[in-house]
């Protein structure tokens, strides 16, 4: 167990750390036991975090060569990576995900987002424009864009993974020539508190990162109004996210939301069953299924519908839940109780709707947060196939032609990702090209990279991280024009 009476547990603004009038506690998911003590911020203190990420912006950040801001990017990469297991366990300890997949799979995530950027950092180019001259007379014109950064960002970032999504926010915006207040989520904010040392140490300038820990309701929503605040990144709940986008029509505010998700996982009947049954189980049990992208909708061709509601339960089965620093556990709690209540109640509907519980479906009689990894035999209009469930719980529905197979993708609110299990590459990409989600794996369950952007459409949210489409969105094309 990892020793966090060292770590800073209060406000960093202004390349300070600060005391707040109000503190929170949090508890360990797999004991429901306290953990931490936290600072929460109030208007005043969202005020002050912002505030300072202006002056930076307008100071010495602001004044930063493009290539000194890629070297402060590598640099906080290296730092991570240099302390990559005390994060891993941090994250582990505060949201219950075996430690392992921390370390092999998150975190490496956010260093390679950091090096990716700090790669981008001096190569944000406008573009000469050729033009009919001068209000389209004969008088001919220079004309030319400029790619400028926003200003102040506020990144919001769930407890599901909280290093890996603030680096989807975070090392976009400081290449492009941004500052950022952070508000982590309150379930997981250790590992963002330890990060804000590394900014710290890296020696960023003061006031260009900034966290303001807190109830979402009151620090998130401080931040989400605030009108210093030029965009507002977030990942969480289709809810909040509807309230944000109402709170950024008063100053007209950028916004880039990644919200929930109904992931669609349709398995063709020429599909590799061994890779389609580990895939589709990857999809629905990894990170105890706190997943926006979670391919909890498995749509299986009639003729292998057997065989895959058979392969799921085997690795349902397989799961074992335990303490995350465990080494033999593969599956840890849920966040919190609210969240392991939530999961059963939707179980409970979709058995009172008629779906098959095959494996699981309940809580196991310890202390934490916990639910086993429960695979369902239903259909596609129960609640469990609608609502986003946000916890180890799969559902496999059949089909029989590949119209209906894509018809059952569609029929839902969401759209952020979808798998295709096909060895046919005609089926492939027509598949991909008919479903409405905006980022598709072939053969492969959720691929991510700092490379390829992300996000969704329909109530999955708006806008993209990551990529190129990254430093987009982090910047303003602005035209100049000079008459010769």
């Amino acid at each position: 167990m990892i020793d966090i009476s060292n770590l800073h547990t209060g406000l960093y603004i202004g390349g300070t750390w600060r005391s707040a009038d109000a503190t929170f506690t949090t508890l360990n998911p797999s004991t429901a036991q306290p953990l931490a003590e936290l600072a929460s911020a109030d208007d005043a203190d969202v005020d002050a975090a912002v505030t300072a990420a202006y002056a930076a912006f307008r100071g010495e950040w602001g004044a930063l060569a493009p290539s000194r801001k890629g070297m402060l990017l590598n640099r906080l990469a290296d730092l991570v990576e240099r302390d990559i297991e005390q994060l891993a366990a941090l994250e582990s300890l505060d949201m219950g995900r075996p430690v392992g997949m921390s370390s092999a799979l998150m975190i490496p995530n956010l260093i390679a987002t950091l090096r990716y950027y700090a790669g981008w950092a001096d190569k944000i180019n406008g573009e000469l424009i050729a033009n009919d001259g001068y209000l389209g007379g004969p008088v001919p014109t220079h004309a030319y864009t400029r790619r400028e950064p926003i200003g102040v960002v506020g990144a919001i970032i769930p407890w599901n993974a909280p290093l890996m999504i603030l680096g989807w926010k975070l090392a976009p915006a400081l290449a492009a020539g941004n500052t950022v207040v952070i508000k982590p989520a309150e379930d997981a904010s250790l590992s963002v508190l330890r990060l804000a040392e590394l900014v710290d140490e890296a020696g960023f300038p003061a006031g260009t990162v900034n966290v303001v820990t807190g109830i979402g309701r009151v620090a998130g929503a401080a931040l989400s109004r605030h009108p210093g605040v030029k965009k507002i990144s977030f990942t969480g709940s289709t809810e909040t996210g509807r309230t944000i986008l109402r709170d950024s029509a008063d100053t007209f505010r950028r916004t880039a939301l990644e919200l929930g998700g109904k992931a669609p996982q349709i398995v063709f009947d020429d599909a590799d069953l061994d890779a389609a049954i580990q895939g589709c189980a990857m999809g629905m049990f990894f990170n105890q299924g706190e997943v926006c992208a979670a391919g909890t909708r498995v749509i299986a061709h009639r003729k292998v519908y057997d065989a895959i509601l058979d392969g799921l339960t085997g690795a349902a089965q397989a799961q074992v839940l335990g303490d995350p620093f465990d080494p033999s556990t593969t599956m840890g709690p849920l966040v919190n109780a609210r969240q392991r209540d939530r999961v059963l109640a939707l179980l409970e509907a979709g058995v009172d709707e008629g779906a098959e519980v095959v494996s699981g479906g309940a809580a196991p009689d310890s202390a934490g947060f916990y639910v086993t990894p429960t695979v369902l035999a239903g259909r596609n209009d129960m609640t469990v196939a609608r609502e986003e469930i946000f916890g180890p719980v799969g559902l496999v529905i059949p089909f029989d032609t590949d119209d209906e197979a894509l018809a059952l993708a569609n029929d839902n609110q969401y759209g952020l990702s979808a798998t295709v299990w096909t060895t046919d590459l005609t089926r492939a990409h027509t598949a991909a090209a008919r479903i409405d989600a905006g980022a598709i794996g072939i053969n492969g369950w959720s691929p991510l990279a700092p490379q390829l952007p992300w996000g969704g459409v329909k109530a999955s949210g708006i806008g993209r991280e990551l990529g190129y489409e990254g430093i987009l969105a982090y910047t303003e094309s602005k035209t100049v024009t000079v008459v010769l």
